[in-house]
């Protein structure tokens, strides 16, 4: 009878098979390594197939490169090399022959076989520190959106004050985003108090009085300032993300770090010069209107423009422009570079967004007229002052495009006059992704090397063999028998956590690594727990398969509370911690929860196929 409590249905058996064997499965991909490859799109409307891979071929035939295999896979064309000696050559040589129609960057691509990716098996990926590429620090230029927003606020207000006849006498910005304005009598000033204290909650307004003049003063409450920080910082994320993808670049990482900086990891990624001009640029377009009424090189003798107008250099020639907007580079929705019916580099773009009306007005009553097209960019610059790196920013503005309206432009069109295709390939880039709300400096450029990479990740597995090794010994020295159970389900724990992190799509980094190696400290805790509990139980006198039923069963209790404590404190460094605090979180949660399993549900199952079905005086629990 007391051999029965140890048994498990055949149900549980078969359970604990399939885990295992799906848990063999998709941690397989993790064998199999990657190849150094080289990875070609079309940089715009340009189509990558068979004529392409065609080129490539008798390109690298003429240099004498091989290359190991080429596949299509999403629209690009993937060709893997036998070293990253060879794919730095080949990157060359591909460029060189496809143009600059193409992007052609540095990846590195899963050598597992097909058959694995039939079921969806995938490896791990793996991040910065371990694959090698590049890392940015950047910093974000928050203060001067809030000051575009504090002024927006400030004509709003104006307009708003006027529209109720509410009279004022002075209106203006001063520092640290406050708003003052002067009123001549209490009456005027308590009815604007009401008025803006009901309309604009997110400033907090305090009443003053000097002399005869009555001041409404505002300042931007803190939590409205923090607000409009982390919305800005969410724009500017999901822009750099944008040019990210437009880059090519799979597995990168763009995160918050700070009240005014981003991080980025590109993974696999060398050519940091055009990771860079791509990234940072805060650029976009302003469509302007050329002012035929007044003569530009009679402005540019006397050295001013006349009223809304500003003076710009086109083709060595002064020329006035309009100030009045008539398009934002924030209405272009999409934008792809190619040629026009003469074979010069233009970019065709296509409206969506806010503005497009007012295009198509002003163009319709301009037939005949010329229209600019103004490329500006903020550029930042840093100097030492008084120890402290000072950041300025400067805006440019230079004239791309001078064209006659022909007729009414709607919602496509196309901008003509770039100084060759690279020009037109950037600038359709830079608008599909959008531009920046705010101007962003480069702090820090770290880069890894793939030998430093491969490096790491030979540092990170020795470091889990020998964990392993010396926890698997202790444990077969002390416990015997059951030392070598826990021993198999610690292998299986390190199976099961390989193939979770991979079907989760998680990207393993060196504190990946480090918790990887402290789960098999905590998955063999359980079971330590549970084998001194059948020894206290032995030495009491209890029958074995009762001390085994009794151990497993009482031991459960106080393993579930310290793994849930355990995953509440992963929880809150997932939720509050850093990129390299959440890979470790990340790592040690999955091995928490699949130690539950091997250590607790995988050995009672061994000790029930070995012990559960006899009738033993004693068992081989160590010494």
């Amino acid at each position: 009878m007391a051999a029965t409590i140890n048994r498990y249905p055949f149900w549980k058996y078969l359970l604990i098979v399939a885990v295992i064997i799906a848990a063999f499965f998709y941690a397989a991909p993790n064998l199999y390594g990657d190849d150094a490859a080289v990875q070609i799109q079309g940089a715009n409307s340009t189509v990558v197939d068979t004529n392409t891979l065609d080129t490539v071929k008798n390109a690298l035939q003429q240099a004498g490169i091989t290359y190991k295999d080429a596949s299509f896979q999403h629209q690009t064309l993937l060709l893997r090399f036998d070293s990253t000696d060879i794919q730095l050559k080949a990157k060359e040589v591909i460029q060189q022959a496809l143009g600059e129609n193409y992007l052609v960057a540095l990846n590195l691509a899963s050598a597992m076989p097909n058959w694995l990716k039939a079921i969806g098996a995938v490896p791990m990926r793996l991040g910065l520190d371990l694959r090698g590429g590049v890392s940015f620090l950047l910093q974000v230029d928050v203060d001067s959106v809030i000051q575009q927003r504090v002024d927006g606020d400030l004509r709003g207000i104006g307009q708003a004050l006027r529209d109720e006849h509410i009279r004022y006498t002075g209106i203006s910005r001063q520092a640290n985003n406050q708003v003052t304005l002067q009123f001549r009598t209490r009456e005027a000033l308590d009815d604007a108090y009401s008025y803006v204290n009901h309309r604009y909650t997110e400033f907090t307004w305090d009443k003053q009085n000097k002399g005869d003049t009555f001041i409404l003063h505002g300042v931007l409450s803190p939590p409205a300032l923090f607000q409009a920080k982390q919305d800005t910082l969410e724009q500017e994320m999901n822009t750099l993300r944008n040019r990210v993808n437009e880059l090519g670049v799979s597995e990168a990482t763009v995160q918050q770090q700070g009240e005014d900086r981003i991080a980025i990891d590109l993974p696999g990624i060398q050519d940091t010069a055009e990771a860079k001009n791509i990234i940072g640029k805060t650029a976009t377009l302003e469509f302007h209107m050329v002012d035929v009424d007044h003569n530009a090189a009679l402005a540019a003798q006397e050295g001013m423009a006349p009223p809304d107008t500003r003076l710009y250099t086109w083709q060595g020639q002064p020329i006035l422009l309009k100030n009045q907007i008539v398009l934002r580079g924030s209405s272009i929705v999409t934008a792809t570079s190619g040629f026009g019916e003469e074979g010069r580099p233009n970019v065709q773009v296509r409206l969506g967004g806010t503005g497009d009306s007012l295009f198509t007005k002003v163009t319709a009553e301009s037939i005949g007229k010329p229209m600019a097209v103004l490329f500006v960019e903020v550029k930042p610059s840093s100097k030492i002052e008084n120890g402290k790196t000072v950041i300025t920013y400067q805006t440019e503005r230079h004239i791309i495009s001078v064209a006659t309206i022909q007729n009414a432009l709607g919602n496509s069109f196309q901008i003509t006059g770039l100084n060759g295709q690279n020009e037109a390939r950037t600038l359709a880039l830079l608008l599909r992704a959008g531009a920046l709300p705010a101007t962003v400096a480069f702090l820090e450029e770290r880069q890894v090397g793939p030998t430093l990479g491969e490096q790491n990740i030979h540092m990170g597995i020795l470091s889990v063999k020998v964990g392993m090794g010396l926890v698997m010994v202790f444990m077969a020295f002390y416990y015997g028998v059951m030392g070598v159970l826990a021993d198999i389900a610690l292998v299986m724990n390190l199976i099961l956590i390989v193939a979770v992190l991979s079907l989760l799509g998680a990207t393993l980094t060196l504190p990946g690594i480090a918790g990887i190696v402290l789960t098999v400290g905590l998955a063999v805790d359980a079971n330590v727990l549970i084998f001194e509990r059948i020894r206290e139980e032995l030495r009491r006198g209890l029958g074995v398969q009762a001390s085994i039923h009794a151990g497993y069963d009482r031991a459960f209790v106080t393993i579930l509370d310290a793994n849930i404590t355990t995953l509440i404190v992963m929880m809150i460094l997932f939720s509050l911690g850093s990129g390299v605090v959440k890979g470790l979180a990340i790592t040690v949660t999955v091995g928490v929860i699949t130690s539950m399993f091997t250590a607790i549900m995988g050995t009672r199952a061994l000790v029930n196929l070995i012990y559960g079905r006899r009738s033993l005086k004693h068992i081989s629990i160590g010494i």
